[in-house]
Order: C-alpha cells, then sequence, then structure tokens
C-alpha cells in the first residue's frame, strides 16, 4: 500500500449532503476512492453516532466490518483519534475542519490538513496541500 493518509469520514460525510440533508456515505466512498488512486493508503474514522445519521446505514456497516472505515469508541470525540493517527503516522489529514479546540496540542494541523470539495460525487482536494 501507498503512504497513509487520515481522513475524517464524519466531516466528509456531511460535505454534500442527501436530499433530506442527511451526511452521505458515498461522499466518504468517494473520497477513499479518489485517494486510493492516487497512491494513498487512506485511514477513515468516524464518531459512533454516525450510523444513526448517515443516509445508508448499512453500507456504513459493511464498511466497518470489512475494516475500510474505523469508528471511534462511543461518546468519544473521533478528531482526536484523527490527530493522534496523523501525529503517529506523520501523515496529513483530509478534512474541511479546521480544528480549532486542538490546535495547541497539535501545531502542525494547518501544514497537514488537506481540505476538499465533492460536486456530484467528484472530489477535489486543495491541490497545493495534498503531497
Amino acid at each position: 500500500m501507498g503512504k497513509k493518509i487520515v481522513v475524517d469520514g464524519s466531516n466528509i460525510a456531511y460535505v454534500e449532503r442527501s436530499s433530506n440533508g442527511d451526511p452521505r456515505i458515498s461522499n466518504i466512498v468517494a473520497v477513499r476512492k479518489a485517494l486510493v488512486s492516487k497512491g494513498y493508503d487512506p485511514i477513515i474514522i468516524v464518531d459512533a453516532n454516525l450510523r444513526y445519521e448517515i443516509d445508508d446505514p448499512r453500507q456504513l456497516e459493511a464498511l466497518l466490518d470489512r475494516q475500510e472505515i474505523r469508528q471511534a469508541p462511543a461518546e468519544t470525540d473521533a478528531d482526536y483519534f484523527v490527530l493522534e493517527l496523523a501525529k503517529r503516522y506523520n501523515s496529513q489529514v483530509v478534512s474541511n475542519d479546521q480544528f480549532e479546540r486542538y490546535k495547541e496540542l497539535y501545531s502542525w494541523i494547518e501544514q497537514r490538513r488537506v481540505p476538499l470539495m465533492i460536486v456530484e460525487e467528484q472530489v477535489e482536494f486543495y491541490g497545493p496541500k495534498l503531497k
């Protein structure tokens, strides 16, 4: 596999919402596919409560079962795990979250965070930030 990159899956699920306003599992799948095609090995972390909000809970469960997505423990902040894994692997973080409450603890966030847009399931990473 390629270079590790950590993905804030819950944040990504909300980038482009379903017609009902629900977070979309297809966003996470599209980001994973785009990163793999660029040679990355994505570690995707989601909040435990996402299963109750996502537009397709069964697909989320299947991805969790195959360990293509990892779930943070219930009643914990997934952002912490996203940032700790990025620290461990010295990797970038794909997210539109600014991680304001963690900036003092993880001073490298702004340099390693890769923002993105999803339009009709097409992923556009902020290119200058994606190594």
